[in-house]
């Protein structure tokens, strides 16, 4: 008798696999940690006034900001940053292991968390009970620092209700959504599968 295909939900993505974690979802972040540090020093050019995607193009009535705020506040300590190093201490809590060590600069730390991490992310992938929580986290920073660099826009978010009354606001390519309301966790399917909200509610 042959026996039936064993699945259970991927970590990072909660949609159904043979494996314990989809080798594509774990690619991705992987990808995305190795690009935050280059990212990270590309945000330099988009500190400059008009770098964001308007090509030098003017138009308007006021003065433009001296530079992005956006791309200073990933820039700045807490933000690309920020994201790696408390996911690294993180993970090195979990694991009993001593303390981040001090690596100097925010430049620094960011190339020595991103890389600490890409070296854990098979344990964390199998293990860490905030998998898809670090997932998520990496991801949108990532993109993020690229729309910042290229100029393109951030993806509009739909609200959708679940059925507690909580309202979720979601893109078209989210891979899920956890209901802060009642816990429950959609899929990417699922989750635009849910009615758009109420215009009062949204």
């Amino acid at each position: 008798m042959m026996e039936t295909p064993q699945f259970w939900p991927c970590p990072l993505c909660l949609k159904p696999s043979r494996d314990a974690v989809h080798p594509s979802c774990r690619q991705h972040v992987f990808e995305d940690l190795a690009a935050l540090p280059n990212l990270y020093r590309q945000l330099a050019d988009a500190l400059e006034p008009g770098r964001r995607g308007d090509q030098g193009r003017g138009g308007t009535r006021t003065a433009p900001l001296p530079c992005s705020l956006e791309a200073l506040d990933l820039r700045a300590r807490g933000g690309i940053q920020g994201v790696l190093t408390s996911w690294e201490d993180d993970v090195r809590d979990t694991l009993g292991w001593e303390d981040r060590p001090f690596r100097g600069s925010i430049e620094q730390d960011v190339d020595g968390s991103a890389a600490f991490l890409q070296t854990q992310l098979a344990w964390i992938c199998d293990s860490h009970p905030a998998a898809k929580e670090l997932a998520d986290e990496i991801r949108q920073i990532a993109g993020q620092a690229r729309r910042l660099i290229t100029g393109e826009r951030a993806p509009i978010r739909v609200p959708v209700a679940c059925p507690c009354g909580r309202v979720l606001r979601v893109t078209l390519d989210t891979p899920g959504e956890r209901c802060p309301g009642c816990e429950t966790q959609y899929g990417h399917r699922e989750v635009l599968q849910l009615p758009m909200a109420a215009r009062s509610a949204a």
